[in-house]
């Protein structure tokens, strides 16, 4: 009998935070109206999340809870918004939904050990949130950076066709695995989309060519090749030129030249 009397009582204040959650959604404000529109929707999700905890000791409510944390985190990348503004949203809801249980408990007289399992549950729901919210985010931050960084590298690694037959890779900056990734794939790439008899990798403005990268170059090398496309290096400066030749790499089978020119001037001859 008391075990339903609580359940009736829990449920009359989740009702009433539920009666307000439109209300509650738009009292706290931010400069920008666009940023305010955007948030309230899931303020109001938030407020439904916690109301239910409330009378509810679902496990569906921490599934809900993780969907919500990772659309939050997502807005909030996508409005480059930091996690403080999530965790600000989050504990401002937790103390006005809070004050209205304690009130309640107060008005309805809950013994101590009523109280302490409604609170625990509810805090225990905020704290999900947080943990949600924040895992989210970094993920989302995370996946963006790299992203960006990918767009970057590709952006750094262009494929300039200066004829119909002929195209140019002018590296610039350390050629690392990741790069010598995207060198791959733009060179066979746009080598094929262009169909392109000729490429020409200049190296001038790639300051460290060691065995890794000369490895990288020597495959992007003879993956062209299958596709019948001729490679010629240019940009060899006399520290690149000694350093290959200190680590004894074979070039015979491959025609470089020191200036782009003298690279562009020797396959227009030949082609």
């Amino acid at each position: 009998m008391e075990s339903l009397l609580l359940d009736k009582k829990l449920k009359h204040i989740t009702n009433l935070i539920l009666e307000k959650k439109e209300e509650f959604s738009k009292q706290k404000k931010y400069e920008k109206k666009d940023i305010q529109q955007q948030l309230e929707p899931w303020r109001v999700h938030l407020i439904q999340i916690y109301a239910d905890s409330v009378s509810t000791n679902d496990t569906k409510n921490f599934e809900v809870l993780e969907e919500w944390g990772r659309e939050v985190a997502n807005l909030l990348v996508v409005l480059q918004l930091p996690l403080d503004v999530a965790l600000e949203e989050i504990s401002y809801y937790r103390n006005l939904i809070g004050e209205i249980i304690k009130e309640e408990a107060k008005a309805e007289t809950f013994t101590f050990d009523a109280f302490y399992q409604v609170i625990s549950r509810f805090n225990e729901v905020v704290d999900k949130a947080v943990h949600w919210v924040s895992k989210s985010y970094m993920t989302d931050f995370a996946n963006k950076i790299k992203s960006a960084r990918y767009a970057i590298d590709e952006l750094s690694i262009p494929v300039v066709r200066i004829t119909k037959e002929i195209g140019v890779i002018p590296l610039v900056g350390d050629l690392d695995t990741n790069r010598a990734q995207i060198l791959m794939e733009n060179a066979l790439q746009h080598g094929s989309d262009y169909k392109l008899n000729w490429l020409i990798i200049d190296l001038y403005a790639v300051p460290i060519i060691d065995t890794m990268v000369a490895d990288q170059i020597f495959k992007v090398i003879g993956a062209l090749r299958l596709l019948g496309i001729q490679v010629v290096l240019s940009g060899i400066r006399a520290e690149i030129a000694q350093t290959m030749v200190n680590l004894g790499l074979d070039l015979a089978d491959i025609t470089t030249f020191s200036s782009l020119h003298q690279a562009v001037e020797h396959v227009n001859q030949a082609d």
